[in-house]
């Protein structure tokens, strides 16, 4: 299978990366510390090797965040919208893409969650929910 360059950009649009490839791992990970960085109940993250990434347009308008007391976490975001952005993990042997930054499908889907004794406590999976294809429809007022 030819490998193909994906593209991501940030809310802003100041932004951009490009990926060729990926290394067979994306997953949903509910650690507390991505619950708290996407303000979600889990990250959407897939991996790929530095040299399968670079940034196309406003690196300099990334910041990247490295907590001292943490092996592998980081993050990166855009610093005019908050946008979570790609990170090299702390071992420089991995660039993390939070997947909702992606423009166009990787060509891979999830394959796991991890960290699920750290869920939220509040999250239903998505399955158990009701679907709408856009705002669901006006409740009648009472």
């Amino acid at each position: 299978m030819q490998e193909v360059d994906i593209e991501g950009s940030c809310l802003c649009g100041e932004v951009h990366y490009q990926i060729n490839g990926n290394l067979g791992i994306f997953q949903y990970c509910h650690c507390s510390r991505c619950r708290k960085f996407t303000g979600s109940a889990h990250a959407a993250n897939l991996f790929v090797l530095p040299s399968q990434f670079r940034w196309l347009a406003g690196e300099d308008k990334v910041q990247q965040y490295q907590p001292e007391h943490t092996k592998y976490f980081a993050t990166a975001f855009c610093r005019t919208f908050g946008s979570s952005l790609p990170w090299l993990a702390k071992t420089g042997k991995t660039m993390v893409i939070p997947a909702g930054t992606l423009d166009q499908h990787p060509n891979i889907e999830p394959i796991q969650n991890i960290f699920c004794a750290d869920k939220a406590p509040w999250f239903v999976d998505n399955q158990q929910l009701p679907q709408f294809a856009a705002l669901p429809p006006r409740k009648p007022k009472a």
